[in-house]
């Protein structure tokens, strides 16, 4: 009786210590304009479910990530009967941003962007919004984005952009420059995997033409261009991102491939692809090594109207606007960007980079990416202005260094990292 009556204490000893923690009370704190339904619904951590550390963190750093959301933190208590009170305590950001960034055109001149967009619409982290854009002719677009419309896991997006600009195409002796207009309707469907892979597929439909404006046509080219496209386009996240208001480290890499189809003659269907792979890391207290690898590839066409550009806004800080093209482009940027000052929501931010690629021509061979025939390096240095709490309100000035035949330096203004 003595071993019976032992054996049932030791077995229910074992069942109390074997008892995992729950979650008592999950609280969210510091809300407001975001919903607290719309929070709720997308993380992980549940009430009475099992305490999990590792999904706490995760959650943490997927509030983090949201355009209305400056920063996070989990306050985590343990109760008497070992169970744990969790507050999530959020800092928001202010979400209504206008934009304005100006440049020099292909004519010389000043050309300029405005835009106003809300990134928390509703209080659900949607994004609405619109521009408008004077580069040599007016051009304007719209966007509604909803991540997590349907479910905590899949959203979708439309957009609408009418774009005309003045467009250099380059022939093998001269320069000659198109009137190019694009009038695009778009939709997407957004599905989000986990927390770490995401994926986009979409529609794109399209109306395009180039109309001649001067220069010396060669012959057989001709002064009018048009073509009614179909795009069928996707989109592959692999994401490990974390945030610390300017600062970030993780790994990115996000594949974007589309197939054109619709065109004929020197605007025939193609296929485009492009991966960035981004590293960041964090040295010291306020330093931030930032890194892209981009990789281009398009089908090889033999035409002065190739997909990748080279240009100032995209790729290599101080080259200038679209200095050249190619079917295939290899481009990395490398910086580092210091703090130097910091006090509530105010940063001025230094940083020091190299932008370097290499372009592959038209109907040329893939060894040009390599054999340093077409490489242009830039070095530079910048200056950013930071706001913590209102989100993606880092305005940059860059100015870079072109170092060998032929090249040039510029500046270059812009709201948000440049990458």
């Amino acid at each position: 009786m003595k071993n019976i009556l032992l054996s049932l204490i030791f077995l229910g000893c074992c069942s109390v210590f074997s008892q995992e923690s729950r979650i008592s009370e999950l609280q969210i704190e510091g809300l407001k304009r975001t919903k607290e339904s719309f929070i709720r619904r997308l993380i992980k951590v549940k009430p009475q479910s099992i305490y999990d550390s590792l999904r706490i963190v995760t959650d943490i750093e997927r509030l983090k990530r949201l355009p209305g959301i400056a920063n996070a933190e989990a306050i985590i208590t343990n109760n008497t009967n070992q169970d744990y009170n969790i507050t999530y305590k959020i800092e928001e950001n202010f979400t209504i941003i206008p934009g304005f960034s100006i440049a020099t055109d292909n004519n010389d001149e000043f050309a300029y962007r405005v835009s106003l967009f809300e990134f928390n619409l509703l209080g659900r982290n949607q994004i609405l919004g619109g521009f408008y854009q004077r580069d040599v002719f007016d051009s304007y677009g719209g966007y509604w984005e909803a991540p997590y419309l349907f479910t905590n896991k899949l959203g979708f997006g439309i957009n609408y952009k009418n774009l005309v600009s003045q467009e250099p195409i380059f022939f093998e002796d001269n320069t000659v420059n198109y009137k190019f207009d694009s009038k695009a309707f778009e939709i997407n469907l957004l599905y989000e995997f986990n927390f770490h892979n995401r994926a986009e597929i979409g529609l794109n439909i399209a109306k395009e033409s180039y109309d001649f404006i001067d220069g010396d046509l060669p012959i057989g080219i001709p002064s009018r261009l048009d073509a009614d496209k179909l795009i069928y386009r996707g989109e592959y996240e692999y994401n490990t991102i974390d945030l610390e208001y300017q600062y970030v480290s993780g790994f990115r890499s996000l594949l974007d491939v589309r197939f054109v189809t619709g065109g004929e003659g020197l605007l025939n269907d193609f296929f485009i692809g492009r991966n960035d792979f981004e590293y960041f890391r964090r040295i010291g207290k306020n330093g931030n090594w930032a890194n892209r690898l981009r990789f281009g590839y398009a089908s090889n066409d033999s035409t002065p109207f190739a997909p990748f550009a080279v240009d100032n806004q995209l790729n290599i800080r101080g080259t200038g606007n679209t200095i050249d093209r190619g079917t295939a482009s290899l481009v990395l940027n490398t910086e580092y960007r210091h703090t130097w000052y910091e006090k509530g929501w105010f940063v001025i931010q230094s940083n020091v980079f190299v932008d370097t690629g290499t372009w592959r021509n038209p109907g040329g061979d893939l060894e040009e990416l390599v054999d340093g025939s077409t490489l242009r390096f830039y070095p530079g240095a910048g200056i950013r202005f930071i706001h913590k709490r209102i989100f993606n309100a880092v305005f940059r000035l860059d100015y870079g260094y072109g170092v060998g035949n032929d090249a040039t330096n510029g500046i270059t203004f812009g709201i948000g990292q440049f990458f």
